[in-house]
């Protein structure tokens, strides 16, 4: 591709590069660079791009996209914002693979994995076209997965992703679009065709700083979508509503002038069954999934479909068929009298949301097994120590990802909202050695949670990434 056409719709402030130059690829780490790549040097908070300008250099690149003059000599194009640029070139790049999906973004603190799952299985039974997934879990193509590094990974990636689910067939996109990827660009450039917020809580504060910064990172994706979804029963609703730039469609529980409701709601242990309420249309939908927070995800994904041209009774009849989602409220087999389950709650409003549902399901203890991740926001630590034991009959407090913090400092921070709690509980820093004291101290009708893991197979400590998956875990234990 000619450098011309690659830089197309950039903001260029200063062009010292032939523009019918002829581009192999693009480039923003300077490990990957390959002969003929431009080199985008992307600032990032840990390391700045400029500085390995000479090493993408000596990688074969031939062509520099900065926002201050190369010290070496290379053809260089100065921009104002790196991220919008390597964003735009991406889409170039690709050929706009957005223009040619119906891509669908979901975006919120919690709920964003399990809607994204539901919106893919609603499409796929009702309109019988291939639908691609870029998320937490994993990414899809189809049927066929993909490991995901991150929630919404570097908009290159993004770019050919989705360019190879347009090469796979694929008529839809449904992603999450976590608040770092709007606040650093990764989606800057892209047309969703429907976006959705779930809800905002705590979470995040150690890269937003506050929650009016993290809701205004969050509010983004309503001016790049031709529909918007909103939630009307949080309290940061309103927010997204005045941001968007496109017509929004509101849902709730509670709300009557929503345009569409949930009515005559009813909570199992292993299901939620309620109906849905649109203007003219009434349809009863059970979804094999627990928790009043699956009403909402229901809720949310009933919404997007109906932006997309699809019937409420089709909707609610495929909801019925969908299945659960990985590490969100999964029960893990025990062939004991009590019961496991594994759930990726690592903020304040998740952890309430599963211990009150399987409160109110449970007959016998809930025992919450839960720590909090290191090097991320710390304010939330002992609001989760003291949901957990207001809510729980009994808490084991453990690891999470450390990453670079000391385990017991974290575990400190937790306990410090746990103070004045009568509630028993217990310290095992060490996670697995923590799930075997909880099987171990199992009684008749106990609901076990492991919380903060969910669909990870990994534990964070230090900067090494050690396999750890709580089912395994799990099962060895069983076993002995």
């Amino acid at each position: 591709m000619e450098l011309k056409k690659l830089i197309d719709g950039i903001e260029i402030l200063e062009l010292h590069a032939d523009p019918d130059a002829e581009i192999s690829g693009v480039c923003y780490d300077s490990r990957r660079a390959e002969a003929g790549n431009v080199f985008v040097a992307v600032r990032g908070y840990e390391s700045d791009g400029h500085r390995f300008i000479p090493a993408a250099a000596a990688g074969g690149c031939t062509c520099v996209i900065c926002e201050e003059p190369p010290k070496i000599d290379i053809p260089y194009a100065l921009t104002a914002d790196c991220r919008k640029a390597l964003a735009l070139m991406s889409r170039n790049w690709f050929g706009d693979p957005c223009s040619r999906l119906k891509v669908i973004g979901v975006t919120g603190t919690n709920g964003k994995t399990t809607t994204t799952h539901l919106i893919k299985s609603v499409l796929e039974q009702l309109t019988g076209e291939k639908v691609g997934l870029m998320g937490t879990n994993h990414n899809m193509i189809g049927d066929m997965i993909l490991d995901a590094e991150r929630t919404t990974p570097e908009s290159y990636e993004i770019q050919a992703l989705l360019s190879d689910m347009v090469k796979a067939g694929c008529s839809y996109a449904v992603m999450e679009v976590s608040s770092h990827a709007l606040v650093l660009d990764r989606v800057y450039g892209m047309t969703f065709e429907v976006g959705v917020f779930t809800n905002l809580t705590r979470d995040h504060l150690d890269f937003h700083e506050t929650m009016d910064d993290y809701a205004a990172a969050k509010a983004k994706l309503f001016a790049m979508c031709r529909y918007g979804v909103v939630n009307a029963d949080d309290e940061y609703a309103e927010r997204m509503i005045t941001a968007a730039e496109c017509p929004v469609f509101t849902f709730s529980t509670q709300k009557n002038e929503a345009d569409l409701v949930a009515k005559s709601i009813k909570l199992s242990s292993d299901n939620v069954a309620f109906c849905m309420l649109a203007i003219g249309d009434l349809q009863r939908v059970r979804l094999g999934i627990p928790g009043m927070f699956s009403v909402y995800n229901a809720m949310a994904a009933a919404a997007a479909c109906l932006q997309l041209g699809l019937k409420l009774d089709g909707i609610c009849e495929a909801l019925g068929r969908c299945k659960g989602v990985m590490g969100r409220a999964e029960v893990v087999p025990t062939g004991r009298d009590f019961t496991l389950l594994i759930d990726y709650a690592h903020t304040p409003d998740a952890l309430e949301n599963i211990i009150k549902t399987v409160k109110d399901a449970a007959s016998g203890r809930v025992v919450t097994l839960f720590g909090c991740g290191g090097d991320r926001d710390k304010t939330k630590r002992p609001i989760m120590g003291q949901i957990a034991a207001q809510l729980s009959d009994f808490v084991i407090v453990t690891s999470d990802n450390p990453r670079t913090e000391v385990p017991g400092d974290i575990i400190n921070d937790i306990l410090a909202g746990m103070k004045d709690t009568k509630t028993p509980y217990t310290v095992i820093e060490n996670r697995r050695e923590a799930i075997g004291w909880a099987i171990a101290n199992a009684q008749p009708n106990d609901v076990i949670i492991l919380a903060g893991k969910g669909h990870e197979t990994y534990q964070i400590i230090g900067k090494e990434k050690r396999h750890f998956d709580e089912r395994e875990v799990a099962a060895e234990f069983l076993k002995s």
